[in-house]
């Protein structure tokens, strides 16, 4: 029986389990996909907002993706919550000569609006990104990334050019805060790509963004297509939301496998 593909996150802790490391990784399992770790930031939160927040030292981060490269040879990475530039450089330093694909989720805010990535951050992820394979930001992200509002499908095209500007080979602008059923816009080789969805009613939709982007990490690991990978994510993250267990008082996370104890 041959391995598994290989796919390393790196990003921050949610100690509800609902977002972060915890949504990854089980997202990575859904696709048969082994997950690496590297932990960025240490999170205190639930279901309803993030209380604190506490950086990995960056040496500490430097050391946790060099320990995962140097044996398990991932096949495909993402980065979630960076925190900080110290933890945003450390992270460019140690993927230094790296060819696997890299999706970077540029998590700013939190939905509950508490803070996520320092603003003297942003430069040094902006700087982050021309190593990206697909950068995947949502509204309120693309809107800082390019510099305008983000509402409309236009805007969204417009933020996604704006953003590739940036270097990365493709740009996944994030629709799911707008109203109505979620359309995203996925840029790449200078073409357009509408991804049309169904918005699943409800509150349960904590760790959304890292488990869209997870899922296209994990696909990404096992060599699927990256528009492939992005539609079959997204269809991913519906069925997700429509089988979440109903945890907590506020946004609860997803249903990540259709029994609790099978994949996807």
């Amino acid at each position: 029986m041959s391995p598994p593909p290989v796919a390393l996150t790196i990003a921050g802790s949610d100690s509800s389990g609902g977002a972060g490391i915890a949504a990854d990784l089980r997202t990575f399992a859904a696709f048969g996909v082994h997950g690496a770790a590297a932990l960025t930031a240490v999170t205190a939160q639930n279901t309803t907002g993030v209380r604190a927040v506490e950086a990995v030292s960056p040496a500490l981060v430097r050391a946790q993706i060099a320990a995962v490269l140097e044996d398990l040879e991932p096949g495909a990475l993402k980065t979630g919550m960076l925190h900080s530039a110290p933890v945003v450089e450390a992270v460019g330093q140690a993927l230094a000569g790296v060819t696997a694909p890299l999706v970077i989720d540029p998590v700013m805010v939190a939905t509950s609006g508490a803070r996520l990535l320092e603003p003297d951050a942003v430069e040094a992820l902006q700087a982050l990104m021309a190593r990206a394979r697909l950068v995947t930001p949502n509204l309120a992200e693309a809107a800082i990334l390019a510099g305008r509002p983000v509402a409309s499908l236009e805007d969204l095209q417009e933020a996604a050019r704006r953003i590739a500007r940036l270097g990365p080979r493709a740009v996944l602008v994030k629709g799911g805060h707008a109203s109505g059923d979620p359309v995203d816009v996925l840029l790449e080789g200078g073409a357009f790509h509408v991804l049309r969805g169904t918005r699943v009613p409800g509150r349960n939709t904590h760790g959304t963004g890292c488990t869209l982007s997870a899922a296209i990490t994990a696909l990404l690991a096992r060599g699927v297509p990256l528009l492939d990978a992005a539609r079959r994510a997204k269809e991913y993250v519906e069925r997700s939301i429509a089988r979440a267990p109903g945890l907590g008082r506020g946004a609860g996370p997803l249903g990540h496998f259709p029994s609790g104890l099978d994949g996807a």
